[in-house]
């Protein structure tokens, strides 16, 4: 498959943090585990920076699924119930994705996600934030089904791990390492955030959780239902919310510092071999836990008083 170029000083812009409001759509494989609901969360009460034109529902598989399609069908519903409890189920739109992982690496999974993410990105005013934080198959079967999008869109990916990390291998970017390669190798502006090390950072626990969203409207009392069912032993344990970092990162930059580094080689025993006469890309080398986390508290109590 071949993709459009873009010259050095083209990519260089597209990297660079974004410092307005951004049009964007969050793919979310919702009912994986506890964090891509704050993620979603978070996103839909930030309208003063992010205008969030459409969820796509991302295919999983682990104990909360039995298959790939049953993952994103659950996820889907999940979305359903998130703008329920935020009297948004007819103000956001919400599609299917992909019900399996790319048979190859130019072999793209037909949705309804990947048309929509298409036509958002070819049609509107450029470029489109393209939020994942799941297996970034619905991405990466837009991208070969309309190779232009290379020159539309902006990536923000929760997946793998840091560069120097022995190992990539991490749930998002493992399940798919056809479209995970893809989008380290074809080019598109990207801005990659790591886990461990890195969104593993955001972390919360019930006492924290149960001060700031308990109470706080149909929302929070959800999110702290599934923060305490998520384990059954909370005592002296914590809990990453790895997903809210990708929507940290668009509200402030300040709050997910980043680097320009070559984009790395995925190879197929999910390590990364690093060539410095690769294209940019941005990765991010922290994160701020505490502003990330006072945003979120405090746009759920707002909503609730709404």
């Amino acid at each position: 498959m071949a993709f459009p170029v873009l010259t050095e000083s083209e990519r260089l812009e597209r990297l660079q943090p974004p410092a307005g409001p951004v049009r964007m759509v969050l793919d979310t494989d919702t009912y994986n585990e506890i964090d891509d609901q704050f993620a979603v969360v978070h996103a839909l009460l930030s309208p003063e920076r992010l205008r969030v034109e459409a969820l796509y529902a991302a295919p999983f598989h682990n104990a909360n699924s039995t298959g790939p399609a049953d993952g994103m069908e659950r996820s889907f519903a999940e979305i359903e119930r998130l703008l329920d409890r935020l009297h948004r189920r007819d103000q956001v739109r919400v599609l299917r994705g992909a019900r399996g992982y790319l048979a190859g690496a130019d072999c793209p999974q037909e949705s309804p996600a990947a048309h929509d993410l298409v036509r958002l990105a070819m049609d509107g005013p450029d470029p489109l934030y393209v939020v994942a934080i799941g297996a970034i198959t619905n991405v990466a079967s837009a991208l070969l089904l309309e190779p232009r999008l290379v020159r539309r869109v902006v990536i923000v990916w929760l997946g793998g791990n840091p560069l120097y990390w022995p190992t990539a291998r991490e749930f998002n970017l493992e399940q798919d390492l056809h479209a995970s390669r893809l989008v380290f190798d074809c080019g598109v502006p990207l801005v990659h955030i790591p886990c461990q090390a890195v969104a593993a950072l955001l972390q919360t626990t019930v006492p924290e959780i149960e001060k700031y969203l308990a109470g706080q409207g149909a929302i929070g009392e959800y999110l702290v239902e599934i923060f305490k069912a998520h384990h059954a032993d909370h005592y002296a344990r914590s809990k990453v919310i790895w997903d809210i970092s990708t929507i940290g990162y668009l509200l402030n930059p300040a709050w997910v510092p980043t680097q320009l580094v070559h984009s790395p080689i995925l190879t197929d025993q999910c390590t990364y071999s690093l060539d410095a006469s690769r294209h940019f890309i941005r990765t991010a080398y922290t994160v701020y836990r505490d502003p990330i986390f006072r945003d979120f508290f405090r746009k759920v109590a707002a909503h609730a008083r709404t």
